[in-house]
């Protein structure tokens, strides 16, 4: 039984990274962190690599004594302090959705609305499990492996250049999570249309004892609903 408003594609484009053993906890937060910064800069959302954005964004705004260079200049702008900012604190929330409930999956949609956007990326974690630091593998390892199946799977490469545009974060959680920032969509269904490209992760192997169970084994999941973020995340370019 899969969560409450699957409305999945068929025939969408997949990509599976499979960990050979449970990973640390907290390492869900972090992937889906880690895809929304990619995409965005895959789909020229940001100039620059998340980051490497964050790097010349901070120097460019300390440095006012008029020898910035244009591309300083332009990471020294408004729209990008916004947007490093508006995304700084959607990760903090994440943090917290990721420590309130089981977060089996997480959508980031670009362009047009909530209902249909042009392009649609989901993270789903239904299949993954996190145990004790001293049993588990590493995050960073994990997040490496992540990365270079996303290269080899070369998903982005033959995609039309995308305009700038907004991007939705949606996260599936327990609707008695208590979580307060995201906002619930009780009757939230997947949408059918635009592209979309799935990113699932699994963990094989012997897992621990300790180890979380795969998310696909919680129980009722018609518990689980969809939590849209308050935010628009607005890309930009220099």
């Amino acid at each position: 039984m899969r969560p409450q408003g699957d409305g999945s594609v068929l025939g969408s484009p997949a990509v599976a990274v499979a960990f050979p053993g449970a990973v640390c906890r907290g390492s869900g937060y972090r992937f889906a962190c880690e895809l929304l910064k990619h995409v965005l800069h895959q789909r020229n959302q940001i100039p620059l690599p998340y980051e490497q954005l964050a790097y010349f964004c901070r120097r460019a705004a300390q440095d006012r004594d008029g020898t910035e260079k244009p591309l300083s200049l332009g990471l020294a702008s408004r729209k990008c302090q916004q947007l490093l900012a508006e995304l700084e604190g959607l990760f903090q929330h994440l943090e917290v959705m990721f420590s309130l409930t089981l977060v089996p999956r997480v959508l980031f949609l670009l362009g047009g609305n909530v209902m249909n956007p042009k392009e649609l990326y989901e993270l789903n974690l239904e299949e993954f499990c996190e145990g004790t630091a001293e049993e588990s593998l590493q995050t960073t390892p994990c997040v490496r492996q992540f990365f270079h199946r996303l290269f080899v799977a070369d998903v982005f490469s033959e995609l039309k250049a995308l305009p700038v545009t907004g991007t939705l974060v949606l996260v599936q959680g327990h609707r008695d999570c208590g979580v307060e920032w995201f906002r619930p969509k009780l009757n939230y269904r997947v949408p059918s249309r635009g592209r979309k490209l799935t990113v699932k992760l699994s963990c094989d192997g012997d897992l621990h004892v300790s180890a979380s169970p795969p998310q696909h084994t919680a129980p009722a999941w018609e518990d689980y609903v969809w939590f849209q973020a308050p935010v628009t995340l607005k890309g930009f370019s220099e």
